[in-house]
C-alpha cells in the first residue's frame, strides 16, 4: 500500500487584521489570497478537505474548481470558538483582562477563554476529523485547508506533544506542512 500524503494549509491573512476570530466568519484579504496561491504553487492533490469558514472554504473551492479536484467541507475542522474574545485583538483583551489571557497562553486546557470552547472538546472534534481523513484517503494526496488551532492539534497528535502546549507550535498564515502517513506511522516532513 502506498503512503498517504496530507498537506496542512492554514488560511492566509484575513480582513480586519490579527484578532481572535475563531468562529467569526471573516474573509481573506487580498494579501491572504496571494499568500495561499503562493503556498499551493506547484502542489498536486487528489482531494481537498476544508473548514466551512469562508477564509478557508472560499480558497479551497476556487482551487478545487480551477484544478478539477474533489472538495469536501468538514465542519469539525473549523477554528476553536473563543467565546467573549471573539473578534477582539490580544491588545484589547490584555487591557481588559491580561491575567486571563496570560493564563490561556500558558495552559489553554486549564484556562479557556470565557464562554469559549474547552480545549479537550476542540481536540476531540479535530482529531475525529483527522482520523476520518486519514482512513478515507489511504494512499492519496490530500490538501487540508484549516486554521492555526486545528493544525496545532494535529501536530500535537503526530509529535505526541501534550495538547495543553499546542501554542508552542508556530503556524503562520498560509503555512503549508506535509505529513506522510504509512500504516500507523505519521511523520511531519
Amino acid at each position: 500500500m502506498n503512503a498517504t500524503l496530507i498537506h496542512l494549509l492554514r488560511h492566509g491573512e484575513t480582513e480586519g487584521g490579527p484578532r481572535y476570530r475563531g468562529s467569526s466568519d471573516d474573509a481573506l484579504n487580498p494579501s491572504g489570497w496571494e499568500q495561499m496561491q503562493a503556498a499551493v504553487e506547484g502542489g498536486s492533490w487528489d482531494r481537498i478537505v476544508a473548514s466551512p469558514l469562508i477564509r478557508c472554504a472560499a480558497f479551497a473551492q476556487a482551487l478545487a474548481e480551477r484544478r478539477g479536484i474533489p472538495l469536501a467541507i468538514d465542519a469539525r475542522l473549523r477554528e476553536m470558538h473563543f467565546g467573549a474574545w471573539e473578534g477582539r485583538t490580544a491588545v484589547e483583551i490584555m487591557e481588559e483582562d491580561g491575567d486571563a489571557l496570560t493564563r490561556f497562553w500558558q495552559n489553554p486546557a486549564a484556562y479557556p477563554p470565557p464562554g469559549g470552547e474547552p480545549l479537550i472538546e476542540f481536540q476531540a472534534r479535530v482529531l475525529a476529523a483527522w482520523r476520518d481523513i486519514v482512513r478515507d484517503n489511504s494512499g492519496q494526496r490530500v490538501l487540508l485547508v484549516s486554521h492555526g488551532g486545528p493544525i496545532r492539534v494535529i501536530l500535537c497528535e503526530i509529535r505526541r506533544h501534550p495538547v495543553e502546549r499546542l501554542l508552542e507550535f508556530e503556524v503562520a498564515h498560509a503555512a503549508l506542512l506535509a505529513v506522510r502517513i504509512d500504516g500507523d506511522d505519521a511523520e511531519l516532513l
